[in-house]
């Protein structure tokens, strides 16, 4: 080859904040024994006609994942506070931890029970015979469902029938005067079973509408995370996570919402200044412990390509008519030939092109 042979050398680029390598592939090669610019780029290549690169690799079939891993905690979902329409005092505090379903007790007011029962529409008035309205409608149903209302139809009148049904619920509550009427601070709708999270009112509290009486979230764990500003995209709804639990098991998962920002002591945030955080939704609902002591790390997959061939990005080698090869090493003898590249991630990239197999040797920088 007359001459000197032109040497250029390429690097990936590499994003410090995520640790990954991305953008276009360019290769460099200095000093003696790099790698030699060659000319044809025919998937064949030319045997013999360069050095024997410093170093070898192999073509390995892998799964590539470009990712970002931050900090994140378990939680449940959809927390908010439950208020006593009417003053009173606690005589049986709310449990944190417990689930409390359809007709168990969530806390005592004056003695005198205070039960979850399902609806939408929420206990906003006192119910006695001759009281018409969906409320009632929604009262019927479930004392129905509790079996308590056998016979009773589900319609908005709340007659002796209702009345009769209700007295004898009340006498298994234990309620001390069971009249078969029902005040609004007897009962708390919800959409279904919630779990408490905290006790705002401890034994013997002064409550009323002004204070939360406990402060319940839905029974099904979920992960928060906070991401930067820059990387709010990753907050979108159905982005995929791997989640590595505090008992070091992983679990897969998707975001299922974001989290209205705070900047601490209960005073929100201003917007687009800390981040957004995000709530994740497991596919097992049962993995991890679900205490919200418990920390983990969240992987939000960005992107990800399975089962493609790759190499380590410093054995892709430019072509002097332009594009990437390979510097196949077969015994003593190297060919080049052209590759196409794709995604690339934690020092390897995506290789295409005839001939190309898993376990070939090709040329590399040395380590």
């Amino acid at each position: 080859m007359p001459g000197q042979a032109h040497r250029t050398s390429a690097r990936h680029a590499v994003n410090r904040r995520t640790g990954l390598v991305l953008g276009a592939v360019v290769v460099a090669v200095v000093g003696v024994g790099a790698f030699v610019v060659v000319g044809s780029g025919d998937s064949g290549g030319t045997a013999g006609t360069v050095a024997m690169p410093p170093a070898t690799a192999e073509i390995t079939r892998a799964d590539l994942i470009r990712s970002k891993t931050v900090d994140g905690h378990f939680d449940y979902a959809n927390r908010r506070a439950v208020k006593s329409p009417v003053e009173g005092t606690v005589t049986q505090a709310a449990e944190p931890g417990k689930t409390v379903e359809r007709g168990q007790v969530l806390y005592k007011r004056d003695a005198r029970p205070v039960v979850l029962l399902y609806g939408a529409t929420p206990m906003f008035r006192d119910m006695t015979v001759g009281t018409l309205g969906p409320d009632v409608q929604q009262l019927k149903r479930n004392l129905r469902d509790l079996g308590r209302g056998k016979g009773l139809p589900a319609d908005n009148k709340y007659d002796e029938a209702t009345q009769a049904a209700v007295k004898s619920w009340q006498k298994a509550l234990g309620v001390l005067e069971p009249t078969g009427d029902l005040g609004k601070g007897d009962l708390v709708f919800q959409p279904g079973a919630v779990r408490v999270v905290a006790a705002d009112a401890a034994l013997a509290d002064q409550i009323g509408a002004d204070k939360p009486v406990l402060t319940i979230a839905s029974p099904k764990p979920v992960v928060r995370a906070k991401l930067d500003r820059e990387d709010q995209v990753l907050a979108k709804p159905g982005t995929r996570v791997e989640v590595s639990l505090p008992d070091g098991a992983t679990a897969g998962g998707q975001v299922t919402g974001t989290v209205k920002a705070e900047a601490g002591n209960g005073a929100e945030a201003t917007p687009g200044t800390t981040g957004v955080e995000v709530e994740i939704t497991l596919d097992d609902a049962n993995a991890g412990s679900g205490d919200t002591t418990g920390t983990s790390s969240v992987k939000f997959i960005q992107e990800s390509r399975k089962g493609v061939l790759t190499v380590p990005v410093e054995a892709i080698v430019a072509l002097r008519e332009g594009g990437y090869g390979l510097q196949i090493v077969r015994d003593t003898a190297t060919t080049t030939v052209r590759v196409e590249t794709g995604m690339s991630a934690d020092g390897r990239i995506e290789i295409t092109g005839d001939g190309l197999a898993e376990g070939m040797k090709v040329g590399a920088a040395k380590p």
